[in-house]
């Protein structure tokens, strides 16, 4: 079928991720992708700079991970896991422990980064409940975060962002304000003091405080002192709270560390993953909890207090496609692609670059700030060119950008060469002057 049919079809009954299906943005048609690039039907090439929603950190279509899922779907595609289990399972467990941090030890396989994190704010209340704390059933979380789109973590995400329609349909959680001491700049104590306020006034409520470790991404793009870290992992300790770090937006490299929370030092009780994991090639994210966290929630009591309760002997979630083998597969595939990578220096080389070309936009009088943690390069402007502009320059440089808000940003794949950066950061560049 010619693309032109294909096109009408998509416009009249797909709808695509933030959009109108009533008025339909322009979508570009993509017929293969490897590596770097995506390959669109009418020949061109797009370097994809986001690394298609921060996914392909390795890359599209990494031989070794196709030949992973290929010699899966020849043995079994699916098989609940209710009952069962299977060699691509339990090897990703093995690969996932030896990467965790001392402690965390439990995982649960789920479907998506959003679903990982309705399993850890979950977890959290049934931990609490177990220890005889049943009020405790709220969590703190910070403006600016994100983390996903089904109801229990649009109710964690920013309460003034992209959510404010589904108000009436999210529980109430407690909301702190984001740090403003910047990752690369000085720590200021008193960015703390609205974290502990809300402690101090909810914290006999509060199950859990959740936070994106270090790099808020998807609401704000913006970096914060790990100094805040450090203070978040004491303050939930002294007060009996868990701390869930998302990660799936962090993990995996993306910020220099395997994990964001590295760079504070810090372990926190049950840690959320997606994305890279798969390496973009099948969905599936996992959360990962504390052994005290497992125990208390398989019931076993904690200490003699007579007050603690009981877990219930079983965590209350079950995916239908939890545990996919096909996707548990490409987990393990990539994962062991990911360690023989040196994702540290290429990691660390992106950075250098993106410090030093993004830098040179830093004095345009349309750039409000330019940051850059890792692989991540963010541009915030004053004001965003019009989309019918973006779209241009899109097609003129043959870089995919997904610019939103007044953020113009790559997280590209760790493969990406120095010549792609220098294009990527070269259109990046063309928005900021084109606003």
């Amino acid at each position: 079928m010619e693309t032109e049919k294909l096109l009408s079809i998509d416009r009249e009954h797909l709808w695509h991720p933030y959009a109108s299906i009533g008025n339909p943005p322009p979508v570009n048609f993509a017929v293969s992708a490897s590596d770097t690039r995506i390959r669109l039907a009418d020949g061109s090439e797009l370097i994809d700079a986001v690394s298609s929603w921060w996914t392909a950190a390795l890359g599209h279509n990494p031989p070794e991970v196709v030949e992973a899922i290929k010699r899966q779907c020849d043995a079994m595609t699916h098989v609940m896991f209710a009952g069962f289990t299977h060699l691509p399972a339990v090897e990703l467990a093995e690969r996932l422990l030896a990467m965790m941090p001392p402690g965390l030890t439990k995982i649960f396989l789920a479907d998506s980064g959003s679903i990982a994190v309705e399993c850890a704010a979950k977890m959290a209340v049934q931990y609490q409940h177990a220890l005889g704390v049943p009020r405790k059933s709220k969590l703190v979380a910070l403006k600016g975060g994100y983390h996903g789109d089904t109801t229990g973590t649009m109710a964690l995400s920013d309460p003034d962002g992209m959510h404010v329609l589904f108000r009436g349909l999210m529980p109430r959680h407690f909301f702190a304000e984001r740090p403003k001491s910047r990752f690369d700049g000085e720590w200021d104590d008193s960015d703390f003091a609205s974290m502990r306020q809300v402690l101090d006034e909810h914290g006999d409520e509060v199950a859990a405080v959740i936070v994106e470790p270090i790099f808020q991404a998807a609401n704000a793009m913006w970096m914060y002192h790990a100094e805040y870290l450090r203070k978040l992992r004491a303050e939930c300790t002294r007060r009996g709270i868990l701390l869930i770090c998302d990660e799936v937006a962090t993990g995996f490299g993306r910020t220099g560390k395997l994990f964001a929370h590295e760079h504070a030092g810090i372990v926190p009780d049950i840690m959320c993953l997606g994305k890279i994991l798969t390496g973009g090639n099948m969905t599936l994210a996992a959360t990962v909890a504390s052994e005290g966290v497992a125990a208390a929630i398989s019931g076993d009591k904690i200490g003699d207090n007579e007050t603690s309760g009981s877990g219930g002997g079983a965590f209350m979630h079950g995916p239908t496609y939890m545990g996919n083998p096909l996707a548990c597969a490409a987990a393990r595939a990539t994962l062991e692609l990911l360690e023989r990578f040196d994702w540290r220096g290429a990691v660390a080389r992106i950075e250098a670059e993106f410090k030093e070309q993004l830098g040179a936009y830093s004095a345009l009088p349309n750039v409000r700030d330019v940051r850059v943690l890792g692989a991540v390069g963010v541009l915030e402007l004053e004001r965003m060119p019009p989309a019918e502009r973006v779209a241009q320059i899109i097609r003129d440089t043959g870089v995919w950008l997904r610019p939103f808000a007044n953020y113009v940003y790559a997280m590209p794949p760790y493969i990406t060469p120095s010549e792609e950066i220098r294009r990527i950061t070269g259109a990046m560049g063309e928005m900021a002057f084109n606003s």
